[in-house]
């Protein structure tokens, strides 16, 4: 079945494999709840803040540069969330599978029920 083109998503957007800096964007509405989630706080807009992205117990997953470009000044329109952390699959796979996970608890508690549908784009 497919999503709505409204459904929030998440994916990796640099090149497979090893590099140093590996990114990861997720882009939908409201994602204020998410980046509670995975930054322990909210950002500034559109300022590269360095901190560590958290699993759902509060233990670090990785450290890097994150970025809130709020709506609708983003190059997609709506809330994008982009995440630097080092560049290894392992990492990168551990931090989509945060935001999938995190999007579930926070849809779960209806405080950001359109994240219900963040999917792997």
């Amino acid at each position: 079945m497919f999503a709505r083109t409204s459904d929030p998503i998440v994916a990796v957007a640099t090149a497979p494999g090893r590099g140093a800096v590996g990114i990861v964007r997720v882009s939908g509405p409201d994602l204020a709840p998410l980046i509670e989630a995975l930054c322990a706080r909210q950002l500034k807009p559109r300022e590269a803040t360095y901190l560590p992205f958290r699993d759902a117990a509060g233990a670090p997953i990785d450290h890097g540069l994150a970025i809130h470009f709020p709506a609708p000044h983003s190059f997609t329109g709506e809330d994008v969330l982009e995440l630097q952390a080092h560049g290894g699959p392992v990492v990168l796979q551990l931090l989509v599978a945060r935001c999938l996970e995190a999007a579930d608890e926070i849809a779960g508690t209806g405080a950001a029920p359109r994240l219900r549908g963040l999917r792997v784009a």
